[in-house]
């Protein structure tokens, strides 16, 4: 028998387990479960579809509550196509009340949805896991990525518990946090002297040459849905309804699309009894926001930047899912913050000074876009709001400056107590 190509599934077109085909976003044609991610018509993306009415048949609350404690537990609504799952435990992550970033906001209700606890503290584990068990049932032996990143990280990790190969590529100015915490799984590290718009660039040129599970390209229609999971953890913990609005940075935009289509997907299989009428929101650093940019001039064409933010894992100059996450806010009621360079670490610090939460620079966009569109009115103070923390503060610890104590005293205690006095009198 012979072996078919890495990328082929089986004859096309072909079901996979869950997912029931491919669906291209602007001219709707189909094709079968391959790892493919551009419509080979009009060169649209392809996102993976499914039959609801036959996962509603089966779903039910029960079985997810029974489940791993893991972004499996939504296996029924998530495009497995055979070959065995990657799962190291990314997702169930906690959601926890935040009264206290709520009073000084003047909020009712707020809540962080955290994924710092995650393998490699970040949401990027939830795509990944996803894509790399679809990379097995495809028969990739080596992983790929461009990141800014928290990408890199979870694929050399994911990788590395599945006995692949890992070949990431990150702009070479990225934090040395994150490259410290990508090569530690042995995977080869590339560093491109350019933006990360320049990196992209570059691998999809050798996506076309080599045999290999680019998770962010060829088996992007699968890696993406990860991110769903997001919004299924935030419905179940929070009793199986949904917020009044949720906030998300923006990258790509294929976050805050994938985390709309969530909440969307579980009432279409019967998981919500009511339609969702949560306002999707975003925040973009002014450094980067090309999305935040086309919000605010009401158009729909995200026009390319180039990168200078400190908010380097949301430093895309050209976003892929720009004008589908255009698309999500403007339907849902919500809107789309510009954070001045200088209040992305005035979000981390608020943050932490007032849940003991410690994000990454992602996150201070994102607490600073809440603060942003409460002051501006788009979110109430009677809205119950949910915030995206998507990755871990120890990755950018760069953002902060130079660290330095409180006070600096002589073995003494008489001289430890006298400016102890200074300071908190």
């Amino acid at each position: 028998m012979t072996t078919p190509p890495a990328g082929t599934l089986l004859a096309e077109p072909q079901a996979g387990v869950n997912v029931d085909h491919l669906v291209c976003r602007e001219c709707a044609r189909t094709y079968g479960v391959s790892a493919q991610h551009v419509c080979g018509f009009c060169f649209g993306p392809l996102e993976a579809a499914y039959d609801y009415e036959r996962i509603a048949a089966t779903v039910s609350r029960e079985e997810i509550a029974a489940g791993p404690e893991s972004i499996w537990r939504y296996a029924a609504l998530l495009p497995e196509v055979g070959g065995g799952r990657v799962d190291i435990g990314a997702g169930w992550t906690q959601l926890r009340e935040a009264p206290r970033l709520a009073a000084e906001l003047g909020l009712r209700k707020v809540w962080l949805k955290s994924d710092a606890a995650n393998p490699t503290h970040s949401f990027k584990d939830r795509v990944v896991s996803v894509a790399l068990s679809a990379a097995r049932a495809f028969g990739f032996e080596v992983a790929a990525c461009a990141s800014t990143g928290n990408l890199a990280n979870a694929v050399a990790a994911h990788a590395a518990a599945t006995g692949l190969r890992s070949v990431v590529f990150i702009p070479a100015s990225l934090e040395p946090a994150k490259i410290a915490a990508t090569s530690v799984y042995g995977g080869t590290v590339v560093a491109i002297d350019g933006s990360y718009d320049d990196v992209n660039r570059i691998c999809a040129e050798l996506a076309g040459d080599r045999d290999w599970a680019f998770v962010n390209m060829n088996l992007r229609p699968y890696y993406a849905e990860g991110s769903k999971t997001l919004a299924f953890e935030i419905a179940e913990q929070l009793g199986w309804r949904t917020p009044d609005a949720v906030v998300v940075p923006i990258a790509s935009g294929s976050l805050l699309t994938k985390v709309a289509k969530g909440f969307r997907e579980l009432h279409k299989v019967g998981l919500l009894d009511e339609q969702p009428s949560v306002a999707i929101n975003g925040g973009q650093a002014e450094g980067c926001s090309p999305v935040a940019a086309a919000f605010a001039a009401g158009e729909r064409d995200v026009r390319p930047v180039k990168p200078a933010t400190i908010a380097k894992s949301l430093a895309i100059g050209n976003p892929a899912d720009g004008p589908y996450a255009l698309d999500e806010v403007r339907g849902s009621g919500g809107a789309i913050a510009t954070v001045p360079e200088s209040e992305v670490a005035d979000g981390i610090r608020l943050l932490a000074r007032t849940e003991g939460v410690f994000t990454e620079t992602a996150g201070g966009v994102t607490v600073s876009a809440l603060e942003r569109l409460v002051r501006e009115g788009t979110i109430s103070p009677d809205d119950e709001t949910v915030v995206l923390i998507t990755g871990i503060g120890l990755k950018t610890l760069d953002a902060l400056g130079d660290p330095a104590p409180t006070i600096t005293s002589a073995p003494s205690t008489d001289q430890v107590e006298q400016l102890l006095e200074e300071v908190l009198s």
